[in-house]
């Protein structure tokens, strides 16, 4: 489904530059659920970038579903950034001025331009699933920090992404809305074969996926496959 072979990616400044991801090569299955974890600097984010198509490696190539990303230009990589990916960021990214429902919206009408009854099919059973449905109507300052990441999840399975990326998703909730919120995300991958990867500190994310890729300066130190 996915494959990153030899990226590489330095930041340069003036005179000075600075290789942050060295020789990084990974393949993922369809519906695995995977962390990338390390300690903060080691290039968790910068990976999750740049195979969700929002940076750009300096070096390398990035296969997603038989189509080289890295060979695309900006429009092509964001065209097929919202046909086949989904995000879910840590500080939620919700439009402040719609509601619950326009904010799951908006990628149908930006990227797939849907005609309104199925926009509206797809957006309330998802609405459902992720037990938001009675709040379709609320902005995001009359929700909760674990709702609003839920309608995140949401919008980010909207556009029926082949896969997402999640950047710390838990990190602004408490324990027991994280719990909840890991639940859901492992329900929607069992039941829609959805492949998950997440860059995280949070054990318990870390204590439920089923792969752990471990990064230290920009490199995989360990690859290991979870057995439960």
């Amino acid at each position: 489904m996915l494959k990153a072979v030899s990226l590489k990616k330095v930041y340069t400044s003036g005179e000075v530059s600075l290789e942050v991801i060295k020789n990084f090569s990974l393949e993922i299955k369809e519906g695995e659920f995977i962390s990338l974890v390390g300690p903060s600097g080691s290039g968790k984010s910068t990976v999750l970038n740049m195979l969700g198509c929002l940076d750009t490696p300096t070096s390398g190539q990035i296969i997603i579903n038989n189509t080289s990303v890295t060979s695309l230009n900006r429009t092509q990589r964001a065209n097929f950034r919202g046909e086949n990916i989904g995000f879910i960021f840590q500080s939620f990214n919700l439009i402040p001025v719609l509601s619950v429902y326009e904010n799951i919206e908006y990628p149908l009408i930006m990227v797939q331009n849907l005609d309104e009854s199925e926009r509206k099919k797809r957006i309330l059973k998802l609405l459902e699933e992720v037990g938001m449905l009675e709040h379709k109507d609320k902005t995001p300052d009359k929700i909760s920090g674990g709702q609003m990441q839920r309608v995140a999840i949401a919008r980010a399975l909207v556009t029926n992404p082949k896969i997402i990326f999640a950047d710390e998703p838990t990190a602004n909730l408490d324990s027991k809305t994280a719990h909840m919120i890991i639940e859901l995300m492992k329900k929607i991958q069992k039941e829609h074969q959805t492949t998950f990867v997440f860059a995280t500190h949070d054990e318990k994310i870390v204590a439920n996926v089923d792969r752990l890729i471990t990064l230290i300066d920009g490199e995989i130190v360990e690859d290991k496959r979870i057995v439960r």
